[in-house]
C-alpha cells in the first residue's frame, strides 16, 4: 500500500513541472522569462473541445496597458483598505500644502514615475537629502538631460531644424534672448545671451545668429525665427544674404498679436474697450453686485483684459457679452435702484441696457474669432503651426468681408490693417510653401494653391533653393499634387485632415 501510494504521489508530483514543463528544460544558458513559459499555457476561455485555441491568450491580456505598466497595482496594494489609501493620498496632498508645490506639479509625467519607484524600494526607503539634490542628482540629471538633447542632435541632419530667437525682459530688467532649436525629434534650449551690455542693431544681431547657426551646423538649419523689430529684421536680411539656404521670417504669433494691438487701438473699438471695462471694475468693486450674481445658475467669473496680451482685450469682450442676460438682470432688479445713487451705478445700467453696445461687442467677437483661433495655434506646442498660418489669415479677411456683407467702407479699415501686417512681415515664401504642402489644404477641394501669389511664393522658395536640383523638386511636387504613388491610398485622403502635416509626411512619402 505505501509504495503504491508513493508511485501515484510520483505520477503526481514528480518530474513535472505545475508550469507545465519539465524543470530540466529551464537549466542551461538560454534560459526564457518564467512569465513567458506561463502565458504559453494560461487556458483559453475560448477554447474548443479539441484543445485549439480560437484565439491568442496570453498573460499579457489581462494588463490593461502591459505588464511593464507603473501604474498598474501590486497584490498587496489592490489588498489593502479604502482607510489606507486615503491616509497615503492625505500624506502626499500634505506635502504639496506645507511646501507650497503648485497642484499642476501633479500632472507632471515624472510624478507617477517618482510614486512608483519609491513604491519598488519597500518599506524604509529615506528620499534624497537637500545637499543631494541640489548637487549630485542635480548633476545626475544635467547629464541626462545631455543624453536625451544629444539624440535630438542626431536628427537635425536628417530633418533639418528651426532656431528660435526669444527676446524677453526678465524682472531685474535685463534685456535677454533665449535661443531654442525645434525639429520634429522635440525642441531642445541651447543658449540664452544677455543683450544689456550691447546695442542690438542689425549687424550686432546678424553676428550673433550667425554664432548660433554655426555651433548648430548650417547645414542642419533650414529656418530661423525672431522677432519682428525693424533691428530683427534687418538682421534677417543679412543672414539670408550670408545663408542663402537658410530662411527668416518673423514670428507668427508676435506678428497676430500685433494685428490685434492696431485693431484694439482703432477708435471705435477703444471707446467699446473703455465701456465694457467700466462695467467690470464696477461688478467686481461692489461686494453686493457681485455676490448677487455669484448667486445666479450657472454663473462664471468675467474675464479682465490683460495688460500686456492684446488678445484678452477681444476675449473679455466675448466674455462679458456671454454674461449679457445676467447683467440686464442685475440692473433692472429693485435691488439694484440702491446704486442709482451713485453715478457711476447709473451709468453702468446705461451701458447695460444699450443694445447697440451689445450688438458692437457681438460684430468685434466675430471679427476677431478666427484671428484669436490663429493665435491659439500658434501658441500651441501640439502640432507644427507654419503649414496654417496663411490660411487663418485669409479666412480672417474673408470672414470679416462676409460679416458686412461685402460692404466695403465697413469692412476696409480692419482688412486693411491685416493686409498691411502680412505683406509687412508674413506674406514670405516660406509660409506659403508650407500651406500648399499641408495635405489637409491641398486634398480639400476648395483650396488656394491655383492662386497666383500661391504659385509665385512656391517659384521664389524653389529658385532660391541650392541644395537640390529645381527639376528634381518640381517632379516630386507634382506627384504630391497629382497624387500619384503612395499619395493615392484611401488611408491618405482619409488621414490628410486627421494627422499634422509632418507626422502625415512620414508615412506617405516613400
Amino acid at each position: 500500500m505505501l509504495k503504491k501510494a508513493k508511485r501515484k504521489e510520483k505520477d503526481v508530483f514528480g518530474d513535472v513541472n505545475l508550469f507545465g514543463e519539465s524543470i530540466h528544460e529551464f537549466e542551461g544558458d538560454d534560459v526564457e522569462d518564467v512569465s513567458d513559459q506561463v502565458s504559453k499555457r494560461i487556458p483559453c476561455v475560448g477554447a474548443n473541445s479539441k484543445g485549439k485555441r480560437k484565439a491568442s491568450c496570453s498573460i499579457e491580456s489581462y494588463f490593461k496597458n502591459g505588464i511593464a505598466d507603473p501604474t498598474q497595482p501590486s497584490i498587496k496594494a489592490s489588498l489593502q483598505s479604502k482607510e489606507k489609501w486615503h491616509d497615503t493620498d492625505m500624506s502626499i496632498a500634505m506635502w504639496f500644502y506645507h511646501a507650497c508645490i503648485p497642484l499642476n506639479a501633479i500632472n507632471s509625467p515624472f510624478f507617477q514615475v517618482a510614486i512608483s519607484k519609491i513604491a519598488s524600494m519597500g518599506h524604509g526607503y529615506i528620499s534624497p537629502s537637500y545637499h543631494a539634490l541640489r548637487v549630485n542628482l542635480l548633476r545626475d540629471c544635467k547629464q541626462q538631460v545631455k543624453l536625451i538633447i544629444d539624440t535630438f542632435q542626431r536628427t537635425w541632419a536628417e530633418t533639418g531644424c528651426t532656431i528660435m530667437g526669444d527676446g524677453w525682459t526678465d524682472n531685474r530688467q535685463r534685456s535677454l534672448i533665449n535661443f531654442l532649436v525645434y525639429s520634429p525629434k522635440g525642441i531642445s534650449f541651447i543658449k540664452s545671451v544677455d543683450a544689456s551690455s550691447f546695442i542690438t542693431n542689425a549687424e550686432t544681431l546678424c553676428n550673433l545668429f550667425s554664432d548660433i547657426i554655426e555651433m548648430v551646423g548650417p547645414k542642419n538649419v533650414v529656418h530661423m525665427v525672431t522677432d519682428n523689430g525693424a533691428n530683427y529684421k534687418a538682421a534677417g536680411r543679412k543672414i539670408r544674404e550670408k545663408y542663402v539656404d537658410i530662411y527668416w521670417s518673423p514670428c507668427a504669433a508676435h506678428s497676430i498679436n500685433l494685428i490685434m494691438k492696431d485693431i484694439a487701438e482703432m477708435p471705435t473699438v477703444h471707446s467699446l474697450a473703455i465701456l465694457a471695462s467700466k462695467i467690470t471694475v464696477f461688478v467686481y468693486n461692489h461686494k453686493w453686485v457681485l455676490n448677487w450674481l455669484r448667486t445666479q445658475p450657472k454663473w462664471t467669473k468675467i474675464i479682465h483684459p490683460g495688460a500686456t496680451r492684446f488678445a484678452t482685450t477681444f476675449i473679455a469682450l466675448k466674455s462679458l457679452h456671454d454674461h449679457k442676460d445676467y447683467l440686464q438682470s442685475l440692473v433692472v432688479s429693485s435691488d439694484f435702484k440702491k446704486l442709482l445713487n451713485v453715478p457711476k451705478g447709473r451709468e453702468v445700467k446705461q451701458i447695460v441696457l444699450d443694445e447697440n453696445f451689445w450688438r458692437n461687442c457681438l460684430i468685434m467677437v466675430k471679427i476677431m474669432g478666427p484671428l484669436i483661433r490663429l493665435l491659439r495655434i500658434c501658441d500651441s506646442d501640439e502640432k507644427p503651426a507654419m503649414g496654417y498660418v496663411y490660411d487663418g489669415i485669409y479666412r480672417a479677411r474673408k470672414g470679416i468681408k462676409e460679416l458686412f456683407k461685402g460692404k466695403k467702407h465697413l469692412y476696409k479699415p480692419y482688412t486693411s490693417i491685416i493686409k498691411e501686417r502680412w505683406h509687412r512681415t508674413l506674406r514670405t515664401g516660406i509660409h506659403v510653401l508650407a500651406y500648399w504642402l499641408n495635405p489637409a489644404f491641398q486634398f480639400h477641394e476648395h483650396n488656394l494653391c491655383q492662386k497666383l501669389e500661391v504659385q509665385r511664393g512656391i517659384l521664389d522658395v524653389i529658385e532660391q533653393q541650392t541644395l537640390f536640383k529645381a527639376s528634381d523638386l518640381m517632379e516630386e511636387m507634382k506627384i504630391f499634387r497629382e497624387r500619384q504613388k503612395t499619395f493615392t491610398r484611401p488611408l491618405a485622403l482619409s488621414t490628410s485632415k486627421t494627422t499634422t502635416p509632418d507626422e502625415w509626411w512620414k508615412f506617405f512619402w516613400l
